[in-house]
């Protein structure tokens, strides 16, 4: 899996490292995985579904970070069948939308929903408004 890493993951890394909260290499390196998974928790993945010629279940394999991978992936593997690339939504954006995330800007702009963007119509007129009730929010941020 190749990673380029975003300037915003790079930062909560620094953060990590640089904190005065740690007495031991230990503490800090387990602070560092952790950071890590909550940061790759918030990409979205790919992942390469196979099925075998009789239209069975095949093979799955992921997650890639991009559709670009799977296809050197899928070249220097010969197992038969047929392959499809699936985008893999990111579970850590859907829990920041939700239930609010440290740093994290949600789509809503009410700091008490922070829906996803989905929830906002993409129809002419009402282009960006709030389709859940109970939010207060007109549009949501970009």
């Amino acid at each position: 899996m190749r990673l380029t890493p975003r300037k915003e993951e790079v930062s909560a890394i620094k953060a990590v490292l640089e904190s005065p909260d740690f007495d031991n290499a230990d503490q800090m390196a387990k602070a560092v995985i952790k950071e890590v998974g909550e940061v790759l928790q918030m990409r979205d993945w790919y992942a390469l579904v196979h099925t075998w010629k009789d239209g069975s279940r095949g093979l799955n394999f992921g997650p890639f970070a991009n559709e670009a991978e799977i296809k050197t992936f899928a070249s220097k593997i010969a197992i038969g069948g047929t392959g499809k690339v699936v985008k893999l939504y990111s579970p850590g954006v859907m829990l920041a939308n939700v239930n609010g995330k440290k740093g994290w800007t949600g789509y809503c702009q009410d700091s008490d929903c922070g829906h996803a963007p989905a929830n906002h119509s993409a129809v002419s007129a009402a282009r960006g408004a709030c389709h859940i009730p109970t939010c207060p929010c007109g549009q949501f941020r970009k």
